[in-house]
């Protein structure tokens, strides 16, 4: 499987963005999938992540109430709709897949892994 993140862009606080990341092959419905994310200097951190199906998702404290992960197994496309936007999201957004039922929030726990899509929030 192969991932392809994409819909980061330049957008004001308050504001809104949705990120895409489309998956190649046959096996998207079978991982849990997650969306990480780095500002330069810092380290990567979990943001959210969903199960295969039923829509069970976990979600980092600071995208509570903000942020909805979603996917299509039809479309092999997972979603990150982003609300009031802050400066403190400005990060490099990667969309991740690992095997299994139990949802994680470490990067290694992850063993696919799609290029970035930059964020930037201004302020």
């Amino acid at each position: 499987v192969q991932l392809q993140a994409s819909g980061g862009g330049l957008v004001q606080a308050g504001g809104s963005l949705r990120l895409s990341c489309v998956a190649s092959g046959r096996t998207f419905s079978s991982l849990i999938m997650a969306w990480f994310r780095q500002a330069p200097g810092k380290e990567r951190e979990f943001v959210a992540a969903i199960r295969q199906s039923r829509g069970v998702t976990q979600y980092a404290d600071s995208a509570k109430g903000r942020f909805t992960i979603s996917r299509d197994n039809a479309k092999n496309t997972l979603y990150l709709q982003m609300n009031s936007l802050t400066s403190e999201d400005t990060a490099v957004y990667s969309c991740a897949g690992r095997e299994g039922s139990l949802l994680k929030t470490t990067p290694t726990e992850y063993i696919i892994w799609g290029q970035g899509t930059q964020v930037t929030v201004s302020s």
